[in-house]
């Protein structure tokens, strides 16, 4: 099915480095999470990426970077930046609670935007703009910001999957954004040249150093968003899902002993996965219990809670087991594809109507030609009282984002 996305990105100010960008249907608190999780860990190179792409054949000082962080051994040439500051609008995703224990765990100030004023913001307003001219038009179902942008039968065109095209957004910012020369980095000493956010973080470097901050399976854990609940005899119950683990013994009618919460158990969970759950163990003190949901061999396809509370909605009084037969369904007529429509069965009357009224089409006899008198009176220099000269018809050219519209050589 297609539509439209929403991208959301991190620019560093110092550099002009995307940190991380993520294109979701619609942006989620676990989304802004996701953002910070992938500007602190090297971007790794990928299957199909030429080696160019490494970190260590960029203008990036991957020997010295190496000893201090192993991480970055098969590390894509993109920076890795540990923010100090992060200023936002006031989208729900980056007020979230979600997202402000995520700042709060990894040390970082958050600074709201006021509101009505985006030039506050203006690095990232200037960034996501240079984004939809230089990659994003140039992708198939391109709509553009206005019909003269638009290009021509858009809805024949074959169109990237979400995930396909998140491959391709991320292997342009290391190719192509990072090495592109931006006029807002330049240095004092030289004023007339510009650096790439990689040179300008190679130089950055060598005046503040580099101090690696390692997230382990535990971190991750943590940035996913929050809830609350009961550890019952049957397992745990999120969104009528039911998730249990062996590991769950100890702590079935249990207090967690938060008081704040009544007692419930601290639960992380990932929206775009309903797979498993993870569980704090308030009695150890530290620590995660996996607990994985009870029908996920009915549904052998991953997917998140988008597609459950879509087949929730058209079974309101079904059981666990029944949504996610439904939610089988669904991914599996997704993966297949949009069906044809079928043609209506037309009777053997219907059919010989139909040759008939073919055979006497080719037997009707041409339209007569207009009389001679009609076209001698229909003189060019007296034209009729209801007749108008037609204006010239311009046509408009079409929208090619390959043309270069200064015509420069």
């Amino acid at each position: 099915m297609a539509g439209k996305v929403e991208l959301t990105g991190m620019v560093d100010v110092a550099t002009r480095t995307v940190t991380a960008a993520v294109l979701r249907p619609t942006t989620k608190a676990v989304d802004a999470s996701v953002l910070l999780a992938r500007t602190v860990t090297p971007e790794l190179m990928r299957p199909g990426w030429v080696d160019a792409l490494r970190m260590s054949r960029s203008v990036l000082p991957h020997r010295r970077l190496l000893s201090l962080d192993e991480r970055l051994e098969h590390a894509a040439a993109r920076p890795v930046i540990v923010p100090e500051m992060i200023v936002c609008d006031h989208g729900n995703a980056f007020m979230s609670r979600n997202f402000l224990a995520s700042c709060r765990f990894l040390q970082i100030d958050l600074q709201p935007a006021h509101k009505g004023s985006p030039f506050e913001k203006g690095h990232i307003e200037k960034t996501l703009g240079s984004v939809s001219t230089l990659f994003t038009q140039f992708l198939p179902g391109f709509t553009g910001r206005s019909t003269e942008h638009r290009g021509r039968n858009l809805d024949k065109e074959p169109l990237w999957s979400l995930l396909e095209l998140q491959e391709l957004l991320d292997e342009w910012i290391v190719a192509h954004w990072q090495n592109r020369p931006h006029d807002g980095l330049r240095d004092p000493a030289t004023p007339g040249r510009s650096f790439t956010p990689n040179e300008k973080y190679a130089a950055l470097v060598e005046a503040c150093g580099y101090v690696p901050v390692a997230l382990s399976g535990d971190d991750y854990v943590e940035l996913l968003p929050t809830c609350w609940r009961a550890v019952n005899d049957y397992g745990i119950k999120i969104k009528r899902r039911t998730y249990d683990s062996p590991a769950l013994a100890g702590l079935r009618r249990q207090h967690s002993g938060v008081r704040e919460k009544k007692g419930l158990w601290e639960i992380h969970h990932d929206p775009y996965d309903v797979a498993r759950i993870w569980v704090r163990n308030h009695h150890a003190g530290t620590g995660w219990i996996e607990a994985t949901w009870k029908h996920l061999h009915r549904v052998p396809v991953p997917f998140g809670e988008l597609a459950w509370d879509h087949a929730a909605q058209g079974l309101p009084e079904a059981t666990e087991a029944e949504i996610a037969d439904a939610v089988a369904a669904l991914l599996t007529k997704a993966h297949a594809g949009p069906d044809q429509p079928a043609r209506p069965k037309r009777s053997a009357r219907d059919k010989r109507v139909a040759a008939r009224t073919r055979s006497a089409g080719s037997l009707a006899p041409p339209p007569a030609a207009p009389p001679p008198s009609a076209v001698a009176d229909a003189s060019p220099d007296e034209p009729g009282e209801d007749t108008e000269p037609l204006a010239e018809v311009i046509p408009l050219g079409l929208f090619n984002p390959l043309e270069d519209p200064w015509r420069r050589t």
